[in-house]
């Protein structure tokens, strides 16, 4: 407190911060924003094209793929909430984000993050109803049912990013403004305060375990029911189906929460900060562009659906082109 009343009356409190990015190698930088403009560009029509398909297509229209749609969504602005400011600061000398900009992306990164560990837990909890409850599945999962599931995530995670962000707005940053990362991520933001940070550890270390392992929790608790309703079906060929609808979706959350146990329970230190950066990298950028390939390619209705457009758009094509071959 005696910092931070110090610092006020100063005038030296942080108005901005330097990201120092992923590396601060000049030669790297133009190779490294044309890695990551792909990998953006990927994302962003992976996602879009995933909602529109599904949006256009009336065998799509069941609840998986209404929480699909949002996980979709969540992905887009997951990855947007980061990529724009990091390619901007690949090509600029002058690597800064505001304080208020600053805060926000954790704002922002933090409700996503929540929103998508419940996001996938109500998807977990879908195809417990699908295979164990199979009739029952239209009445439990109706349309309301299904808001309520969708919105409870972004509610929830709205709640703890402002929780998040209230308590790192009360830290003094009054010191160097340097953040090792290529965005504002709390545990190197942590580093750079001179206020007492053990009120913000714990909160942020209790926050990442419950929503962790709580989300987790009704994951496991989902599939455990699954693979027991799974081993009671006496067709090989009925327990294949069954598996092969759970498949993607057990893809996807291996992926993001393996990443998350390592990115977030660790403690705010200079080796663990360089970690993390490894780790986000895998978090933010290649989680949600691998998501719409990974329920795409494993996905039998998805696939039908995409050769169905592929193939009307084909007979347009042709269509178009026969008065032209007349002339």
């Amino acid at each position: 407190m005696k910092a931070y009343s110090e610092a006020k009356r100063n005038g030296t409190e942080a108005t901005e911060f330097i990201l120092l990015g992923l590396s601060t190698r000049p030669e790297l930088q133009p190779i490294l924003f044309l890695v990551f403009l792909t990998i953006y560009l990927i994302t962003l029509t992976g996602n879009f094209g995933m909602i529109l398909l599904i949006r256009f297509t009336p065998q799509l229209q069941t609840p998986m793929y209404f929480f699909l749609t949002h996980l979709a969504c969540v992905d887009i602005f997951y990855s947007t909430n980061v990529s724009p400011q990091m390619l901007v600061n690949f090509l600029s000398e002058k690597k800064t984000i505001s304080y208020i900009g600053c805060l926000t992306q954790c704002f922002v990164f933090v409700t996503l993050l929540l929103t998508e560990y419940y996001m996938l837990g109500a998807m977990a909890y879908d195809r417990y109803m699908a295979i164990c409850k199979p009739l029952h599945y239209s009445t439990k999962l109706s349309r309301p049912v299904c808001i309520c599931l969708v919105t409870f995530p972004y509610f929830w995670g709205s709640m703890v990013g402002t929780m998040q962000v209230i308590l790192t707005s009360r830290l003094s940053f009054c010191g160097p403004n340097t953040i090792n990362h290529f965005y504002c991520a709390d545990p190197p933001l942590l580093m750079l305060t001179c206020s007492d940070t053990y009120i913000k550890q714990t909160a942020l270390f209790v926050s990442a375990g419950i929503n962790l392992t709580g989300s987790l929790l009704i994951i496991l608790i989902s599939y455990i029911f699954i693979f027991i309703t799974i081993m009671r079906i006496r067709s090989s060929e009925g327990q294949r189906k069954a598996l092969s609808t759970c498949g993607s979706h057990l893809t996807a959350v291996t992926m993001f929460y393996g990443s998350l146990f390592c990115m977030y329970l660790r403690p705010a230190n200079e080796r663990s900060v360089e970690q993390g950066k490894i780790i986000a990298v895998f978090c933010i950028f290649v989680s949600p562009m691998v998501n719409p390939f990974i329920y795409s390619l494993r996905n039998k209705d998805v696939k039908q659906a995409l050769r169905r457009v592929f193939i009307r758009n084909l007979c347009k094509v042709e269509k178009s082109s026969v008065p032209m071959l007349s002339h």
